[in-house]
């Protein structure tokens, strides 16, 4: 058996394992990494460890210490509590405010899972005490969090971005953030009428009281799997207790501090083009040093599972190019003389394994394996690389991943099976019907 044929069983088989035992596939990769590199081509440590890419390791990490700090001294309940204040008497513009505060957490930097552990159980919550499908709810969550999912700044947009520039190909990561954002705005406004939104318009209704509890018991047990962060009960936060839940939404000075923070994040990244890691980290340590206790528990909610698993299967990557599996994929893929049907190929693949494993492990595999063949000219490469990245991240709606797993967790318990089976339904038909769709519109117009 060649060395490429081997490396591609052995990815293969990290992502059968990861899906059926709960080992996370980071740690399979650097196994898998040191008996392909070491053992069996003989390259030194060093070698191996050029592919580490230690840019995005500073940026998951400072990224997701900082969202946790905002979540944990209430500074993102207290923007979800001031977005749905907004719509007060208008019940049909609640699902839309939770698709863009999604989709704004993560184009800031955010983890969707972590978006959507935030946002989840209200988001369902509200879908209970307002007659909102609860499905419909979940769904807005999720593609929301994949809408901003590919901005400059975020996890999604740093991988994909990383990928394009390493290889030399045409960066166009505005290109590539919009072509998401409106191609997840286009399945929400369907899955809104799909799902009842034409009666929920009629619907008029004064928002009053509290926010339900954001994060209910159980919501911890259900992030699992592929790197999310377990979002604790609001009432474990620094001010949250059964008492004193409408403190939990006054703008405090640590949430002022916060706010100003994630504003120079953004502006630090995306004005004066800093790195995000940097900025990230610089600022998540400010606000740690103005409040020492939250930064303690802050600490422990960083996901370090996705830290492992991204790192992992990238720094496998590295190794398989060296092997020469790209090229041997490539020339493989270039034989078949038909770019259109081998970017499909590459948009069904993302998007079945996707809806079974990680999006954020499958982007820093499968992009890579379509490098070599995009670098011949004949087709657009920023529309191929959105058309992949798309169809591998809209099928996290998957009750086997992480965002899935989320929405059926915070389901009515009277609900729950039905959820998860319309889930289910709704996933296999976006596994199918999505990757089409992202293939007419951003592939086949490129075709040069």
């Amino acid at each position: 058996m060649s060395i490429e044929i081997l490396s591609i069983l052995l990815l293969i088989g990290m992502f059968v394992v990861a899906t059926i035992q709960p080992i996370n596939m980071g740690a399979l990769a650097f196994a898998c990494t040191f008996v392909l590199g070491t053992l069996m081509i003989g390259m030194k440590a060093t070698d191996i460890f050029a592919g580490f890419p230690s840019d995005l390791f500073l940026t998951l990490v400072a990224v997701t210490y900082l969202f946790a700090i905002a979540q944990i001294n209430g500074t993102i309940d207290w923007l979800v509590e001031c977005a749905v204040r907004l719509v007060r008497g208008h019940v049909a513009w609640i699902p839309w405010v939770m698709f863009m505060v999604a989709a704004i957490i993560t184009g800031f930097g955010a983890l969707g899972p972590a978006a959507v552990a935030i946002l989840a159980p209200v988001a369902l919550s509200f879908a209970v005490q307002y007659r909102i499908h609860p499905v419909m709810m979940g769904l807005m969550v999720i593609h929301g969090a994949q809408a901003g999912g590919f901005s400059p700044i975020s996890v999604y947009g740093g991988i994909t971005n990383q990928i394009v520039a390493k290889a030399g190909l045409p960066l166009a990561p505005t290109s590539l953030f919009l072509s998401s954002f409106f191609f997840n705005l286009a399945i929400a406004v369907l899955v809104f009428f799909v799902f009842g939104g034409a009666r929920v318009m009629k619907q008029q209704s004064v928002l009053s009281g509290p926010l339900p509890e954001l994060h209910p018991e159980g919501v911890s047990a259900s992030i699992r799997g592929h790197g999310g962060t377990p979002a604790k009960p609001l009432r474990e936060h620094a001010y949250g207790t059964a008492a004193d839940t409408a403190a939990t939404f006054r703008l405090t000075s640590e949430r002022i501090s916060t706010l100003i923070g994630l504003t120079a994040l953004g502006i630090g990244a995306l004005v004066f083009k800093f790195n995000v890691g940097l900025v990230a980290m610089t600022v998540a340590v400010a606000l740690a040093l103005l409040s020492p206790k939250t930064q303690k528990a802050a600490i422990d909610k960083v996901s370090w599972s996705t830290v492992l698993l991204i790192a992992g299967i990238i720094t496998y990557v590295g190794v398989m190019e060296k092997a020469g599996t790209v090229d041997y994929v490539a020339h493989g893929i270039s034989s078949l003389g038909m770019p259109l049907l081998v970017a499909l190929l590459l948009c069904f693949t993302g998007a079945i394994v996707s809806a079974f494993a990680s999006s954020t492990a499958l982007l820093g595999a499968i992009i890579p394996l379509a490098v070599p063949f995009l670098l011949q000219g004949h087709i657009s490469a920023v529309g191929v690389v959105a058309a992949i990245a798309i169809s591998t991240t809209i099928v996290d709606t998957s009750p086997f991943s992480t965002n899935g797993a989320l929405v059926v967790a915070n389901a009515p318990d009277d609900k729950r099976e039905k959820v998860l089976r319309q889930l289910l339904i709704y996933s296999a038909l976006i596994a199918i019907i999505g990757p089409l769709v992202a293939w007419l519109v951003f592939v086949v117009p490129g075709l040069v």
